[in-house]
């Protein structure tokens, strides 16, 4: 009997969700950072087993929004977990209970959905810590499961894959057995390129940034695919920082995100990256589309 599912991650932002996805599927399927609130849209990585196929869903963290943008985004994580057959529900073995684990339970209280409860960054935890945490959560909610893992190391990644797979139900192979994603390549093109401002920048630069990939293209004759994208920013002040002294930053930018985008591609890449200001853009709702963020 072949199982799949759709299995939605949710949390707090900065739990590591992210993390955890790219460890499940094997291969990196979402940007990652340090930063919060990393994860705009839902992000979904394929992993395809001879028994079971999952399909897991990165939802954006769900947090107190300041703008028109985090608002929508705590929809759709909300959204989510309504639509789903098993969800993860990830805490923080590092930071311990936060403020919004309760609304996040809360809400989880309101579907029948099961949850597993995955205390993330047990490399970090002292001691019997995890084991505190489960209790803890668990006098909050009724988890079908609860497992102590690090996505960065990849502690207890087979034992979760098997709590996983216990309660996928029957089903059919819904992607390609060799596909890890279904996002379109221009937008994992245009987040890998998000991904190293993130890395690079700090204070409020990395979350006022948007990038649209808006020309790409495989040169005639050559074996080199020309990309052309443009990086969105609030403010006059930040658009000077990504770009930096001389144009520093916004070179080491394209550096970093042009290796990534060569392995996607499997092809020499000509990265060109420009620097605009869209004042206000995340409390405009007609410019989210254009930049690829999913709304609906």
């Amino acid at each position: 009997m072949f199982k799949s599912g759709f299995i939605a991650l949710t949390g707090r932002p900065n739990v590591g969700k992210s993390t955890l996805m790219n460890l499940l599927v094997g291969e990196k399927a979402a940007i990652v950072s340090e930063k919060p609130q990393t994860t705009r849209n839902r992000i979904r990585g394929i992993l395809t087993t001879n028994d079971f196929q999952a399909v897991f869903i990165d939802t954006p963290g769900i947090h107190k929004p300041r703008h028109r943008l985090g608002e929508r985004m705590v929809q759709i994580a909300l959204s989510t977990i309504r639509e789903v057959d098993l969800v993860l529900f990830l805490a923080d073995a590092g930071a311990g209970p936060g403020g919004g684990d309760e609304y996040i339970i809360n809400a989880l209280g309101q579907v029948s959905t099961p949850v597993i409860l995955v205390v993330n960054k047990a490399d970090l935890a002292p001691g019997d810590r995890v084991q505190e945490l489960i209790g803890h959560y668990s006098r909050l909610y009724a988890f079908a499961a609860a497992l102590g893992v690090s996505a960065l190391t990849g502690h207890n990644r087979e034992k979760l894959l098997s709590l996983i797979a216990e309660r996928l139900p029957e089903g059919p192979c819904y992607y390609p057995e060799d596909m890890i994603t279904d996002q379109p390549e221009r937008l994992i093109v245009a987040e890998l390129v998000r991904e190293k401002i993130l890395r690079l920048t700090r204070e409020e630069v990395p979350h006022a940034v948007a990038v649209e990939v808006e020309a790409m293209r495989r040169r005639e004759g050559r074996d080199l695919v020309d990309i052309e994208a443009t990086i969105f920013v609030e403010k006059d002040s930040q658009k000077s920082i990504v770009i930096g002294k001389g144009g520093a930053m916004l070179k080491e930018v394209g550096k970093l995100a042009r290796q990534e985008i060569e392995a996607l591609l499997g092809s020499p890449v000509f990265l060109r990256l420009w620097v605009k200001v869209r004042r206000d853009w995340r409390n405009r709702e007609g410019t989210w589309q254009g930049l690829g963020l999913e709304m609906e």
